[in-house]
């Protein structure tokens, strides 16, 4: 039986395409923050998909540790991974660091799912396939380094900047990481589920409630925004292509702002050397 591995599979979207992989036939790790919440959702998954093989194991994208010793027991079981879903997310509403001296959207959104893929490659080969969660908020982020791993961006704290930086900093790395695993037949790709209703929208700022309003009409549910997800993780089509950001179950034209963007190679150096002692 195939493994598959989902950050954040207790979420409204990690939910939707836990139940689709499972569906399909696939041996699942539910890698999530809060087991006993994660645990509730599996036995339903497993009623209602009929699959026992789902498994929930605890994971603290905030800990680069707790990141480092999930995939210590993944590797220690020595199965192939056929999927790895990076879907697990957060907009913190206050600056709080990490244990590791990263700003915690940061650590969550991008340099846990870099440690944790790049932990787990070597049980991916010929046909395996990476997904990353991103943002069409990419499109607004931007990298100042060193404040970007310090404090998220340059400056006073602002969410929705930072979740951006993140974003863009994933996209980056879907399309580097896609580059170098080319030869290996590894599958690498980015979904952008658009606006999606999810826990990670959270009304604490005095605008949000205009924000709600104006964009409600486009707010999609769990299940349309896990759609073009779970066509990257599962499709035939998809799994011809590799390195591309994906919106509606289709890839989006990128331009060389971002295929060769000047700070890509600098990105990867300077996250490869807060992670080199887990690696």
């Amino acid at each position: 039986m195939k493994l598959a591995i989902i950050t954040g599979a207790d979420g409204g979207m990690g939910t939707e395409i836990t139940r689709a992989v499972a569906m399909a036939g696939y041996q699942v790790v539910m890698a999530c923050y809060r087991s006993q919440k994660a645990e509730e959702v599996c036995r339903k998954l497993v009623h209602e998909t009929g699959n026992p093989h789902l498994e929930v194991l605890g994971i603290d994208l905030a800990s680069l540790s707790s990141v480092a010793s999930f995939a210590e027991l993944i590797l220690g079981r020595g199965q192939q991974i056929a999927l790895l879903m990076n879907n697990a997310g957060t907009m913190e509403t206050g600056r709080r660091t990490t244990e590791d001296g990263l700003e915690r959207t940061v650590s969550v959104n991008y340099v846990a799912p870099y440690l944790l893929t790049r932990k787990l490659l070597p049980l991916m080969g010929q046909g395996s396939r990476i997904v990353n969660m991103v943002s069409c908020t990419y499109a607004i982020g931007r990298l100042d380094f060193p404040d970007f791993f310090l404090q998220g961006k340059k400056g006073a704290f602002w969410r929705i900047p930072i979740y951006s930086n993140t974003k863009l900093a994933l996209t980056l790395f879907t399309i580097d990481l896609s580059n170098r695993l080319r030869d290996k037949g590894i599958i690498v790709n980015a979904a952008d589920p658009g606006i999606v209703s999810t826990n990670i929208i959270t009304m604490h700022m005095w605008f949000d409630p205009l924000t709600d309003i104006l964009f409600r009409p486009f707010i999609r549910t769990p299940r349309q925004g896990a759609a073009t997800a779970i066509s990257l993780l599962l499709d035939e089509d998809t799994g011809k292509r590799t390195g591309t950001l994906n919106a509606s179950c289709r890839p989006k034209l990128l331009s060389e702002k971002y295929t060769r963007h000047q700070q890509m190679a600098d990105l990867w150096d300077r996250t490869e050397e807060i992670v080199k002692k887990w690696l």
